[in-house]
């Protein structure tokens, strides 16, 4: 049976699925719909995404898109790692504006589940690490938002030795406190 973790934000959760190894390797379902629906997961899967990250210290996000296309996102690192974030964006929500970090990896095929309602980001901790995500909508650039990935009102602590490399785009992601979410908590 698979290893399901709740976070401190409601409806985030890290899930570790079962492996099965030999001297060959291993094999694990990365999904399974009925399974994840047991789990609570009843985002429709339409899109998957895939991503390299060349160097060490690579950082997106702070990433979210709004209805008509807000996404939920199912996350794991195919090869190398990254140090993957959520921040509950939802207004009313008791945890508005906290975070949850997690190191995914190939090596322990972690993965976290982002309900839609939250900003997703990630660093990368080793060189040429790809990400594999899913998504329960379609990529609508119209309904992208960011927020800025060292806003100290959220106060993430990534793991950097020195500055990230970043997206021009991320560069200039607003504040929290400019951002009028549509996300409503709906308890």
């Amino acid at each position: 049976m698979m290893n399901v973790k709740k976070t401190d934000l409601v409806g985030v959760l890290l899930i570790e699925p079962d492996r099965f190894g030999d001297h060959r390797g291993f094999f694990a379902e990365a999904y399974n719909q009925r399974l994840y629906v047991g789990l609570g997961i009843h985002a429709n899967f339409v899109q998957d995404n895939h991503s390299l990250s060349a160097s060490v210290g690579t950082l997106r996000g702070l990433h979210f898109q709004v209805s008509p296309h807000a996404q939920a996102k199912l996350v794991r690192c195919g090869r190398g790692a990254i140090f993957d974030v959520a921040v509950d964006i939802r207004r009313g929500s008791p945890t508005y504006g906290q975070w949850t970090g997690c190191k995914l990896s190939a090596a322990n095929g972690v993965q976290m589940f982002i309900p839609a309602g939250f900003a997703h980001g990630f660093v990368t901790l080793q060189p040429d690490s790809e990400i594999v995500y899913k998504c329960s909508d379609y990529y609508a650039p119209e309904t992208e938002g960011a927020l800025r990935w060292d806003d100290p009102t959220i106060g993430i602590i990534w793991p950097l030795q020195g500055d990230p490399i970043l997206s021009s785009k991320d560069v200039v992601a607003p504040s929290l406190v400019d951002l009028d979410s549509p996300f409503i908590f709906e308890g």
